[in-house]
C-alpha cells in the first residue's frame, strides 16, 4: 500500500478537525442578519452536506420557501463574513487525533494531499487556517464546485491531475472521511475510501456503508 498510494484526499469537518459548532454559529448569524430569523442549522442538516445544500434547506425548512439563486448567494456571502470570527472564537475547535503527524509524514514521503469537502472553498480555508493546516494541501474539490459530493470528488481528482502534471490514476488515490456520504462519493468517483470514526458515525456503521477500511482515527492502522 505504501508504494501504491500516491495521493490522499481528506474531508474536513469530523475528519481533519471540528470547529466546535462555529459553522452553525456563522449560518445562524447570517440568517438573523439577512432575514431576522434564528436558524438552528443542526436541527435541519446532516453531517456530510454541502454548503449550498445547507443554504437551500434553511430557506425551505426555516423560512418556508425556496430562496432564489440570488438570495442563496447572499446568504452564503453573509455566512462567510461571520465564519472566521466564529472559528477563531470557538472554544471547541480542535484537530483530530493523529492528523498533524500523519499529514507531516505523508507530505515528507511525497504523497500528494488534497481536500474533498462540502464546504465552499473559502470556508474550507478559513477552517483549516486556525490550525495552520492549509500548508499541506495542493488541491481540492469543494461545495462551491457542486452540491453533489461525488461530482466535487471528481473535480478534486481532476485538479490533482493538473497539479501532478498528468492524468490522475485513481488506483493510486484514496479518500478519507467520517460519514457514509464520504464513502459513497469516493466510490462514485472511482477511488477507495478510509472511513474514520471521529465524527458522528461508528467504525461498524462506516463498514456497513462500504468503507474499504474503517478505523477509529488515523492513528489506528491508517493504510498508507
Amino acid at each position: 500500500m505504501r508504494s501504491a498510494i500516491r495521493s490522499v484526499l481528506f474531508d474536513i469537518d469530523g475528519t481533519l478537525l471540528v470547529t466546535g459548532g462555529a459553522g452553525a454559529v456563522a449560518w445562524q448569524r447570517a440568517f438573523r442578519e439577512l432575514h431576522g430569523i434564528d436558524a438552528n442549522i443542526e436541527e435541519h442538516t446532516h453531517a456530510g452536506m454541502t454548503d449550498p445544500e445547507i443554504a437551500a434547506i434553511v430557506f425551505r425548512e426555516v423560512i418556508g420557501r425556496d430562496g432564489s439563486e440570488a438570495e442563496r448567494a447572499e446568504a452564503i456571502a453573509a455566512y462567510l463574513g461571520h465564519l472566521e470570527g466564529a472559528v477563531n472564537g470557538s472554544s471547541g475547535y480542535r484537530v483530530m487525533p493523529g492528523i498533524e503527524d500523519l499529514l507531516s509524514r505523508l507530505a515528507a514521503e511525497g504523497v500528494l494531499l488534497g481536500i474533498v469537502t462540502g464546504n465552499i472553498e473559502s470556508a474550507a480555508h478559513i477552517k483549516l487556517a486556525r490550525a495552520n493546516l492549509n500548508r499541506f494541501f495542493a488541491f481540492g474539490g469543494y461545495g462551491s464546485d457542486s452540491r453533489d459530493r461525488t461530482e466535487l470528488t471528481r473535480k478534486a481528482l481532476e485538479r490533482g491531475g493538473t497539479v501532478s502534471g498528468g492524468a490522475f490514476d485513481r488506483a493510486t488515490a484514496i479518500a478519507v472521511g467520517d460519514t457514509p456520504r464520504d464513502v459513497k462519493a469516493g466510490h462514485g468517483a472511482g477511488i477507495r475510501v478510509v472511513g474514520v470514526a471521529t465524527g458522528s458515525y461508528t467504525v461498524e456503521e462506516l463498514k456497513e456503508a462500504g468503507a474499504d477500511w474503517a478505523i477509529a482515527d488515523v492513528s489506528d492502522g491508517f493504510p498508507v
